[in-house]
């Protein structure tokens, strides 16, 4: 072996070396876990708990920040162009592969310029009305948001987030004229929904939970083919008379483009182990989530899928910023 090859060889090895030091110490500081939400939405919701969860499994701090704003893009871009070292996350919701059909530029490239770490959760959304609204299943809201185009009015937690396309797919396939109420996080949107200032809403099941088991607000039909063990007696909107209608919501968790894989695959074990225990399962199971986590690849695999199929949603149903 000659000498250029020798140091080479010693380069290669140190290199793997200081990598394997690296991710063995990681985390030695506090981590932040951006949530591109407003607090006590459904992101926010499960973001504490994992993040909690994270904290005594590691060792160190997942200190929850939220950064809310544009459909998540402030706080997602704000992770893009934070260094690739682990200490700073974003948890993505659908709306992350939503925003690049509805806005028409974006400060990053949704694939490329992260690297996913693991899917965490699905979910359905619930269609909440107040009590107010005289109609007792979702063909009767059809029938009287028609019979006065325009004056019902549908919350979400931003333009071009998942509540936003859940919402306008509903007005695509039903014809229902239903006017679309952007808020700057699913919390004030439920918060006004439960006040009366709008009439519905396409929401978490986190918020549904919170709101309809004390009658503040109805729940007239989960978005996904079946029922869900949280709500059984809610049925879907297939089962409501809204053909092929089905869609849900997933998080993920996300670092910047260039992470280590050591780093990457570190934090991908600890929340697959997390979330295969009992404690974990419960605490998601009440906040109204399926766990669904993944490796790094698989999730990079359906976020590209996702981009394509919720871009044809945003087509055929014809959404744009308000």
């Amino acid at each position: 072996m000659n000498v250029i090859a020798k140091s080479m060889l010693a380069a290669a090895l140190c290199a793997a070396s200081l990598g394997a030091v690296h991710a063995q110490a990681y985390p030695n500081k506090p981590v932040k876990l951006i949530v591109p939400f407003a607090p006590g939405g459904f992101t926010d919701v499960v973001a504490r708990i994992l993040g909690q969860r994270l904290s005594t499994a590691m060792g160190q701090q997942f200190v929850i920040e939220n950064k809310a704003g544009a459909g998540s893009i402030i706080g997602t871009d704000f992770v893009a162009k934070s260094a690739p070292d682990g200490y700073t996350l974003v948890m993505v919701s659908t709306t992350h592969v939503i925003s690049p059909w509805i806005y028409k530029s974006m400060p990053y490239d949704p694939l490329k310029s992260f690297t996913a770490v693991s899917k965490l959760v699905d979910s359905p959304y619930v269609l909440l009305v107040n009590p107010k609204v005289q109609a007792r299943n979702v063909q009767e809201f059809i029938a009287l948001a028609k019979s006065a185009p325009n004056t019902i009015h549908y919350a979400s937690s931003g333009n071009g987030s998942s509540q936003h396309l859940m919402g306008g797919l509903f007005v695509s396939m039903t014809g229902a004229p239903l006017k679309h109420v952007p808020y700057k996080g699913s919390g004030g949107a439920a918060n006004d929904l439960v006040a009366g200032i709008v009439e519905s809403s396409f929401a978490g099941v986190p918020n549904a939970l919170a709101q309809v088991p004390q009658g503040r607000l109805k729940a007239l039909a989960v978005t996904t083919a079946k029922r869900i063990p949280q709500l059984p007696d809610v049925p879907t909107l297939q089962e409501a008379g809204v053909p092929g209608y089905e869609a849900s919501v997933w998080l993920a968790l996300l670092a910047p483009a260039g992470t280590p894989r050591e780093i990457v695959n570190k934090l991908n074990a600890e929340i697959t182990k997390l979330m295969a225990t009992p404690d974990t399962r419960k605490a998601l199971y009440d906040a109204g989530v399926e766990v669904a986590p993944s490796t790094p690849e698989a999730m990079s695999d359906y976020m590209t899928q996702e981009l394509s199929r919720w871009g044809k949603v945003v087509k055929d149903t014809g959404i744009k910023i308000e």
